[in-house]
């Protein structure tokens, strides 16, 4: 029976873990998202202190961030806010039942001394079970988040495409390169900032909740 109620505390502890584990790796990914879009919205720009002599543009070779255009962009900077609230509802749902469930595993573990064992049983065998629901709540929050961030940002970047095709045509770029792996061009070459124009004068903001993702992307 002691293995019993160690198990419990250990379930619950994990139950508590594995919640903010979530919560904080949909925010932590948000924020590494973020940044990386910031840092790529301007791929040739160098320290203030240090400036740096570009050699000529190369006629038909183009640069363009698809990060750096949806952070800069109105559509993606209303994705990151609406995620940002939906990772919120999570946090305060998750918290609510992890406190819940943490008050009364410390009430059970009050009056444990004056149990017997059937009603340590009884009383601990419930505890356990809402520990592990926490736990597979949290994770499937957690998918939830990451699907409907995916959702968010394809069809930000089905709007975008076309966008970018006819840039790149007026441009007459011959090849375009990924500014998010470019460590550094002449700005001249950037078309970054056109497809941005472009795509906030066409879709400036998105709506959506949260969604569940598919069962077999859940299963992956």
């Amino acid at each position: 029976m002691t293995s019993k109620l160690n198990s419990s505390t250990m379930i619950v502890g994990a139950a508590a873990l594995l919640m903010l584990s979530a919560v904080q790796a949909s925010a932590q990914t948000s924020t590494h998202k973020s940044a990386a879009a910031k840092t790529a919205a301007a791929p040739a720009a160098a320290p203030a202190s240090t400036a740096i002599n570009y050699g000529a543009p190369i006629p038909g070779v183009c640069v363009f961030s698809n990060e750096g255009a949806l952070g800069a962009s109105s559509v993606g900077k209303a994705a990151a806010t609406r995620l940002q609230q939906l990772r919120a509802q999570v946090s305060a749902e998750l918290s609510g039942e992890q406190a819940s469930l943490q008050e009364d595993f410390k009430a059970f573990q009050a009056k444990r001394a004056s149990l017997t064992q059937d009603q340590i049983q009884a009383q601990g065998q419930p505890l356990e079970e809402r520990a592990q629901a926490l736990n597979q709540k949290a994770t499937q929050r957690n998918r939830e988040l990451e699907y409907t961030a995916q959702h968010a940002r394809v069809r930000i970047e089905q709007a975008m495409e076309p966008l970018v095709r006819a840039v790149f045509e007026e441009r007459h770029c011959a090849i375009l390169l990924s500014g998010d792996s470019v460590m550094a061009a002449n700005p001249a070459m950037d078309v970054t900032g056109a497809v941005v124009t472009r795509l906030n004068a066409t879709l400036s903001t998105i709506t959506f909740d949260r969604e569940t993702p598919p069962a077999q992307a859940q299963q992956q």
